[in-house]
Order: C-alpha cells, then sequence, then structure tokens
C-alpha cells in the first residue's frame, strides 16, 4: 500500500462542485503557448493558401475567357465560310 509521504493531495470539492464560484483561473503556459502558436500557424497557412488561389483564379478565368473567345471566333468563321460556299453554288 502507499505510505503517507506519497498520498494524493486532496481536492478542493467545493471549487468542482461550483465552478462558477472559482475566480482563479489556472492555466498552464506552456500548453498554452503551443496552442496559441498552432493556430497562429493555421492561420498563416490559410491566408497563403487564400493568395495563392486567388493569383491562380485570375489566371485561370483569363485562360478561359482567351480560350472560349478563339472558339466563338472560329465556329462564327466557319459559319460565314459555309454560308459562302453554299451562295456560290
Amino acid at each position: 500500500m502507499a505510505t503517507d509521504a506519497t498520498t494524493f493531495p486532496e481536492g478542493d470539492a467545493e471549487a468542482e462542485l461550483n465552478p462558477a464560484q472559482n475566480k482563479s483561473l489556472e492555466v498552464d503556459p506552456v500548453s498554452s503557448e503551443i496552442a496559441s502558436h498552432k493556430i497562429k500557424q493555421n492561420l498563416e497557412r490559410i491566408k497563403n493558401a487564400n493568395s495563392k488561389s486567388s493569383k491562380r483564379d485570375a489566371t485561370q478565368t483569363l485562360k478561359k475567357t482567351i480560350i472560349i473567345s478563339a472558339v466563338i471566333v472560329a465556329v462564327a468563321g466557319a459559319a460565314f465560310a459555309i454560308t459562302k460556299k453554299l451562295k456560290e453554288k
């Protein structure tokens, strides 16, 4: 069995049963720093991803616009060529 020197410290039943009355908040400083560091890293990662994707989105939109315009011009040119050939016959 356990000796008296290694007994588990007694808990504060009043503070455990009434947490609203406990005005002293005990925070582990190391855990708090680790958590805040992780939050900062995640926010920076999200910010960088958003800026990269917005640049990529602008480029993709411009490429799409140019390709669609080229297809429309090609279809219109083919339509004019076909109507010209039909009129000649």
